[in-house]
């Protein structure tokens, strides 16, 4: 079987890499958090290079890729700490193309116009699809939505609800009648927001939603896979550059031995996290019990990875580490904050349990 990537997807590597290195800046980065976290102007740079259209089909406007590209471009956008929320325009550019092929919604996406988001997530809920108190009545919603990706910038978003003892999924526009955000700044320096609904007026897009939800944050714990392997390559390789330059006693302290152990436990982890990360993609279109169970285990191991690099990486740079001046503590809380999105590893650990078979999936 070959696992080398193609030249297509070779090349939308690059030019995402280039686009990191060349626009996307740590000094850049810096004055979209300090404006609050969110640039449309950089939204719209990802939208010339066709990102936020990957997942929309093409006779939509989109690219129409599939999740191996949408892998690499994650862990490019990981490396570079980019704020704009892209794993929420594959999530949702994905799920209405399954729901709704023909909403105008989809064409917006991929031309830029429009930036969207999956509200899921419940006070009490703990990371399960399940849980969902907000109810709908009709074409109206109310309820409390938590911790929605750049929900005080989207201009719609795709919304879980009860209905009739079904977990149903509606499209609500952000200038909705009802409608009130309450957005925050979240630790890696990007946007969240909380979402009331009081006889919000919705489109229904499917009733029997919770499969296609679960689909949904499949995708997105995938999504915070591949960031995270991207994060965790440029920790590893700002750490190491570092040690080679900072000396102690006269030498750079990358030849102290104990130094380069650690090095080398952040470099297998690395590792381990990315070759996860990708059974965790190639299996996104497998049937949903293979997709998920596939998909828990990536952040069971992907969970341990970056919390261990992220950890190391400041430890190995001593007090200038957790500065927010130095890059690396801004690293830091990326993958901090990416091990609990999507479910924590306690979450996942549990989901790979439940799916535990008598043979553990190793023997047919």
């Amino acid at each position: 079987m070959d696992f080398d990537f193609s030249d297509d997807q070779l090349q939308l590597r690059e030019a995402v890499a280039r686009w990191v290195d060349k626009a996307y800046t740590f000094e850049r980065r810096r004055t979209i958090v300090q404006a609050g976290g969110f640039s449309r102007e950089a939204w719209g740079e990802l939208a010339e290079l066709g990102l936020s259209g990957l997942a929309v089909p093409e006779d939509q406007g989109g690219m129409g890729m599939g999740p191996v590209e949408a892998m690499v471009v994650m862990e490019e956008l990981g490396r570079g700490l980019v704020l704009e929320p892209l794993a929420q325009a594959l999530i949702c550019g994905r799920a209405l193309s399954q729901l709704a092929p023909q909403s105008p919604w989809l064409a917006k996406l991929a031309a830029g116009q429009a930036v969207l988001s999956l509200a899921w997530q419940e006070r009490g809920g703990r990371y399960r699809a399940a849980h969902c108190q907000t109810l709908a009545e009709g074409d109206r919603l109310n309820g409390t939505k938590s911790v929605v990706a750049a929900g005080d910038q989207a201009d719609a978003f795709i919304v879980s609800a009860r209905r009739g003892g079904l977990i149903a999924l509606y499209l609500v526009e952000s200038d909705a009648p009802g409608l009130a955000r309450h957005g925050y700044g979240t630790q890696d320096g990007g946007r969240a927001a909380e979402l009331h609904l009081k006889d919000t007026p919705a489109q229904l897009l499917v009733a029997d939603g919770l499969a296609a939800l679960e689909e949904a944050l499949d995708m997105g714990a995938a999504c915070a896979c591949a960031e995270g392997v991207g994060a965790m390559d440029k920790s590893l390789a700002i750490t190491a550059d570092y040690m080679n330059q900072r000396k102690q006693f006269g030498v750079a302290i990358a030849s102290f031995q104990a130094l380069r152990h650690r090095l080398a436990d952040m470099k297998m982890q690395l590792e381990l996290g990315r070759s996860m990360s990708y059974y965790a993609w190639l299996k996104l279109l497998s049937p949903a019990a293979e997709r998920a169970q596939a998909v828990a285990r990536a952040k069971v191991q992907l969970g341990q990875a970056m919390r261990l690099v992220g950890q190391q990486s400041v430890q190995l740079h001593g007090g200038i580490g957790v500065t927010d001046e130095y890059i690396i503590s801004h690293y830091f809380k990326k993958l901090t904050q990416l091990e609990l999105s999507f479910g924590d590893s306690l979450h996942h650990l549990g989901q790979v349990s439940e799916r535990m078979q008598e043979t553990a999936g190793v023997f047919a």
